[in-house]
């Protein structure tokens, strides 16, 4: 993925456990303990270099981690993809994030061990058209 700037800004969210149900399984299937999501948003530069301290001067994230919680409880989901869809499209609601990569994994996938998950980069190009920007 390219940079949105030849700056660039990030905020990080890493192993946040979601209270999801994803998938169906049968008896004797090793059923996830939990879900871990990665959030990596690319920001204007401008909203982490601040001259004064200041809620208004940054991004203020906490609505979309309130709002990915949301999602992830919102149902039963079948794939890990469509709650990675639904968190896509709330970042895509905020003008200010310029690109996001999105990783969401499961534990265990069996036998007690190991993770498997799902990686997607989005760039600003893909954000704009989610948002039906032409520009």
């Amino acid at each position: 993925m390219t940079l949105p700037t030849s700056t660039a800004s990030r905020i990080e969210l890493k192993d946040f456990h979601l209270a999801t149900r994803i998938g169906t399984y049968a008896p004797g299937d090793t059923v996830p303990d939990y879900h871990a999501l990665d959030l990596t948003l690319w920001i204007n530069p401008g909203l982490v270099l601040i001259a004064q301290d200041g809620m208004a001067h940054v991004f203020d994230y906490d609505p979309l981690v309130v709002e990915i919680e949301r999602l992830a409880a919102d149902w039963l989901y079948e794939t890990q993809e469509r709650l990675m869809t639904r968190i896509v499209q709330a970042c895509a609601a905020y003008p200010v994030i310029e690109a996001l990569e999105i990783a969401l994994r499961k534990f265990p996938v069996c036998a007690g061990s190991g993770s498997l998950g799902v990686h997607l980069l989005v760039d600003r190009a893909q954000l704009l058209r989610m948002r039906g920007d032409r520009s």
